[in-house]
């Protein structure tokens, strides 16, 4: 039925622009995951954890002649995951600059999930504690977030000073004509320099 098809372009495409506006959220959280991992990796290079860590490993595999060796190895296989999330991050985040329609919005949504899941992980892996005024701050950074995604919102919404129905008005015959007439006029009142000089001559 012809209603039914128009019915299912309209609803193809609005669920396309949604998809398409929505992307730039995907990369700028997975930027923002990425970034919380950089940082636990680059913890993980220099701390005590992993003097543990690599001992643990070594007497697993037999290994415990060689628990510096061993040690050496887990701090440069973190530090080479700290330069690979690094660079991840930052490709992610530009994929999401780029399909995003403000760069505050971007910007905000990389930062909140990076504090989060960098607070999470800090919480689970190296037992830091998580006060109130951690959550307080978690809170207005949650909150300034959606108060200026409305604000962009709103500012998307506000229509052309013209409005949608504006149409150039093109100039009649009759304005043309009087352009012309104009022209010619002030062609005439111009003295031909050239003739001057050959009178004298």
């Amino acid at each position: 039925m012809p209603g039914s098809s128009a019915d299912g372009l309209r609803v193809g495409g609005a669920a396309g622009s949604w998809s398409i506006r929505t992307q730039w959220i995907f990369f700028a959280v997975a930027s923002g995951a990425c970034a919380a991992f950089n940082g636990v990796f680059a913890k993980l290079t220099t701390t005590q954890l992993t003097t543990s860590l690599s001992k643990g490993i070594a007497e697993t595999f037999g290994l415990s002649s060689l628990e510096n060796i061993v040690e050496y190895a887990v701090r440069g296989m973190f530090f080479a995951l700290n330069l690979i999330f690094n660079g991840v991050m930052w490709s992610l985040f530009t994929t999401a600059l780029a399909r995003g329609t403000s760069t505050t919005q971007v910007s905000i949504m990389n930062t909140s999930t990076n504090f989060i899941l960098t607070a999470f992980m800090g919480w689970l892996i190296f037992s830091e504690a998580l006060p109130a005024m951690w959550w307080a701050g978690a809170a207005l950074l949650v909150a300034g977030n959606v108060i200026i995604g409305r604000k962009d919102e709103s500012k998307e919404g506000v229509p052309d000073q013209h409005g949608d129905g504006y149409v150039p008005v093109a100039r009649a015959d009759g304005d043309n004509e009087l352009e012309t007439a104009r022209k010619d006029s002030a062609d005439e009142d111009i003295i031909d320099l050239g003739d001057l000089h050959e009178e004298r001559r």
